[in-house]
C-alpha cells in the first residue's frame, strides 16, 4: 500500500514538473506594430515599427548552416517570437552562463573567449520547422566575437554587437514576431504588408500564426 501511494505521489510530482516549462514559455500573441526580419544572406537584422524601418543591424548566424535539428548547431528559419528577455540591467560586456550573469565583464574581441554577453532575447518557434528553437536555446544575444559580425560565425544563435543588441532589446516587447529568412531583407516599399512576413491572419489566443504552407505551429523544444 505504501509503495502504491509513493508511486502515485511521484507521478503527480512528475506531471507538475513537466507542466512548469510549458507555462514558462507562454507569451502574448504577436502583433504587427513591431517586428523583426533577419536575413541570412545579408547577415543583417531589420527592426520594423508601424510599417517603417526603425533600424538595421549586422549580425552573425550559424557557421553550420540552417535548420532546427537537435544537436545540429544550425540557425532555424521561419516565424518565431520573443519568448523571454534576460539582462535588463546588466552592463555592456556582461558574461552569461546558463542565462545568469556571472559577474564578469569582457571587452569586445577578448582573445580566447566566446560567451553569451550583454543581453539575451530568447526565441520560441511558431512553426513545425522551428518548433525546437526554444528548447535548443536559440537566442539573439551579444557576443565577444564582434570581429566576426557580418558573416556566419555562431553555433545556431543570432549574434550581435553589445551596443546593438542593447538597443534592440529595449525596443522589443515580449511576443514580438521574428522572421529568419534565407533571402535578402525586404524592400522598404513592402514594410506595411504583413503577408510579406507570413502574418496573414489576426493573432489567436494561443499566439500561433499560419505559415505560407498553412501548417499550424507546434509548441516545441542552444545551439
Amino acid at each position: 500500500m505504501r509503495a502504491r501511494m509513493f508511486r502515485s505521489s511521484a507521478l503527480v510530482v512528475a506531471l507538475i514538473l513537466c507542466a512548469l516549462p510549458l507555462r514558462a514559455v507562454t507569451v502574448p500573441a504577436p502583433t504587427l506594430s513591431t517586428r523583426v526580419v533577419i536575413s541570412v544572406r545579408d547577415q543583417k537584422l531589420m527592426l520594423i515599427e508601424n510599417g517603417t524601418i526603425a533600424a538595421t543591424y549586422p549580425v552573425s548566424t550559424s557557421k553550420y548552416g540552417l535548420g532546427d535539428g537537435w544537436g545540429s548547431l544550425t540557425t532555424p528559419l521561419g516565424l518565431l517570437q520573443v519568448a523571454q528577455k534576460i539582462g535588463d540591467h546588466a552592463p555592456f560586456g556582461a558574461v552569461f552562463h546558463n542565462r545568469r550573469w556571472t559577474g564578469e565583464i569582457l571587452q569586445p574581441n577578448t582573445p580566447g573567449r566566446d560567451p553569451v554577453m550583454t543581453r539575451i532575447i530568447w526565441l520560441r518557434g511558431l512553426q513545425v520547422s522551428n518548433a525546437h528553437a526554444f528548447k535548443r536555446c536559440i537566442y539573439i544575444h551579444g557576443t565577444n566575437e564582434e570581429k566576426t559580425i557580418g558573416r556566419p560565425a555562431s553555433y545556431g544563435c543570432i549574434r550581435m554587437r553589445s551596443n546593438d543588441v542593447t538597443a534592440l532589446y529595449n525596443q522589443l516587447p515580449i511576443g514580438t514576431p521574428v522572421e529568419i529568412v534565407q533571402d535578402r531583407l525586404p524592400k522598404a516599399s513592402k514594410m506595411a504588408d504583413p503577408e510579406v512576413y507570413g502574418f496573414d491572419a489576426p493573432a489567436s489566443a494561443s499566439a500561433l500564426r499560419k505559415d505560407s504552407s498553412q501548417t499550424k505551429v507546434a509548441s516545441g523544444p542552444r545551439a
